[in-house]
């Protein structure tokens, strides 16, 4: 077990070793992109998702004499849980293949979106790009005065005081919002630990700078030490590893049902816009202009 154990780890040091620069073999850089809103996004809209990606990334880590796994991130957020879980199998696979990470930002990574960027071992950004948001946010509508307008009465019944709490359709109840702020509280606590266990020392901000929600251009993260370097993928691999670098690129695989799905969610049966999708269209716009896009 020890020299099997040794076997491999020997194999995955020769095979990360830049090479190509003496002419033996090139290095091979695998590439990820994970862009888009993160979690379910709703009817013709598909999000990143553990389900939708996780082959995807299954088969990064599995590319022939793998060198370093290099993921692409343009993400405004979106689920913390699925941010949470999509990290953790790109760690996880890093780990077991004894391979490092690095994670480009291209037009933003914030929030959920910059969670996945700590997946990395190194982040690099544009100096354009948009990175931060390290923080907790939920927005929803209140109908109760649009159906009072239409005289139309609405109705609950629930089991205790808790489970109709934040009904759209009543009024706000103090109570409710205040467990809310705590929800958030804890979900904040766990997105602030996580940047820290990645980033560590190379933080150079205050927390009441860093965990304020503020979001940052890629010079700024650079200063704050949310992000290593101003470096665009292709020129800092060839950069390592000499112009021999081999690239491949992993696909997000869609299966044809989800394929479909994009293709008629707009739209009912009849015709007519689905407002489910319209919501899912206005949640994913104000994700992104959110950080100002």
């Amino acid at each position: 077990m020890i020299f099997d154990n040794l076997k491999r780890l020997l194999l995955a040091t020769v095979n990360r070793l830049p090479l190509g620069r003496f002419g033996i073999r090139p290095a091979v850089v695998g590439v990820l992109r994970l862009e888009g809103v993160i979690g379910r996004a709703g009817p013709g809209r598909a999000g990143m998702t553990l389900e939708s990606h996780e082959k995807a990334i299954e088969r990064l880590f599995a590319t022939k004499r793998l060198t370093v796994a290099a993921i692409a991130v343009n993400s405004p957020g979106g689920s913390p849980v699925q941010s949470a879980l999509l990290a953790k199998r790109i760690r996880d696979l890093a780990a077991e293949k004894n391979v490092p990470v690095v994670a480009f930002c291209e037009d933003v990574a914030a929030s959920g979106g910059y969670w996945l960027a700590c997946a990395g071992d190194e982040i690099y950004v544009d100096a354009n790009s948009i990175l931060g948001s390290i923080g907790v946010i939920s927005a929803g509508f209140g109908f109760k005065g649009l159906i009072e307008r239409f005289g139309v009465e609405r109705r609950v019944y629930a089991t205790g005081p808790r489970k109709g709490m934040l009904d759209p359709f009543q009024e706000e109840k103090p109570e409710d919002i205040e467990r809310l702020r705590e929800l958030h509280a804890d979900i904040f606590a766990n997105f602030r630990e996580y940047v820290r266990s990645r980033r560590g020392d190379r933080l150079r901000a205050a927390d009441d700078v860093l965990f304020t929600g503020d979001i940052w251009t890629g010079t700024e993260a650079v200063e704050n030490g949310l992000a290593d370097g101003i470096a665009d993928l292709r020129g800092e691999m060839r950069r390592r590893y000499g112009p021999k670098v081999q690239f491949r690129k992993t696909e997000v695989r869609r299966g044809l049902l989800s394929r479909l799905r994009s293709g008629t969610g707009e739209t009912s049966a009849t015709g007519a816009l689905d407002p489910a999708a319209i919501i899912a269209a206005l949640d994913e716009w104000a994700a992104w202009k959110r950080v100002g896009l």
